[in-house]
């Protein structure tokens, strides 16, 4: 059945913790014990919609009948406060996520008291990541700290992955960053490095492309921000509006 086909992917790999439901929503929870045995990171919410429950597996939000058979995948909106109740889920997931990073293995170009930390995955090779690292003193300027994880595109075994590796294993990474950077080869170099955890790490919480940042609030911010244009938003964040 093709709800079945949509639903697999997404639930497939993912790592397991208690599951959350009560027993109005016992026939969710069988629907997709039926469809995948060992996804047990699974919780249950109501939403605002009458017998449309939000049902969270791993890093993903999907929708469900309350009877379990009907399948949703895609973004629920409330028109009247113009908020996207999807994002606000997968924001809470990935906020949950943070802790998995570990601040010894990122690459940070940070000021001395930043008032904003956001976290980039980064492409040693992609052109707007380069674009972004050009400007790095700028965002440092304005109270930014960017802590760098990598995300090579191409995949494991690829040219980009292998220099992302060199960068992190570099006696002196920062400098090796800017040199990646600029175009040019890094110094080949190997060590017990994070590029794996880190590319894992990304497509957990939703990176799709890079530059991606994201706060420390578990806001997933896609593509290059100009500086200027960052603060304003990471402001309005902290804001809440």
């Amino acid at each position: 059945m093709r709800f079945t086909s949509v639903l697999i992917p997404v639930l497939i790999g993912l790592v397991v913790a208690p599951v959350a439901a009560d027993s109005d929503h016992q026939a969710v929870m069988e629907r997709i014990s039926s469809l995948v045995p060992d996804a047990e990171n699974v919780s249950v919410a109501e939403t605002p919609i009458p017998e449309v429950l939000e049902v969270r597996v791993g890093s993903e939000v999907i929708y469900m009948s309350l009877d379990g058979r009907y399948l949703l995948q895609g973004r629920m909106f409330d028109l009247e406060t113009q908020t996207d109740l999807t994002d606000q889920a997968q924001t809470s997931l990935r906020k949950d996520s943070m802790g998995e990073i570990d601040g010894a293995s990122v690459i940070s170009f940070a000021p001395d008291d930043p008032e904003f930390e956001v976290y980039v995955f980064t492409d040693i090779d992609c052109g707007y990541c380069r674009r972004l690292h050009a400007e790095i003193e700028d965002y440092n300027e304005l109270g930014i700290a960017v802590h760098y994880l990598m995300f090579p595109r191409a995949g494991a075994g690829s040219p980009t992955w292998t220099k992302s590796e060199s960068v992190w294993c570099a006696e002196d990474q920062q400098e090796a960053m800017t040199i990646a950077k600029l175009g040019q080869e890094p110094e080949p170099a190997t060590c017990d490095d994070p590029v794996q955890s880190q590319y894992e790490f990304g497509q957990k919480v939703g990176v799709t492309g890079t530059p991606a940042m994201l706060t420390e609030e578990g806001v997933l911010i896609p593509g290059y921000v100009q500086p200027q244009q960052l603060k304003e938003r990471l402001q309005a964040l902290n804001s809440g509006s």
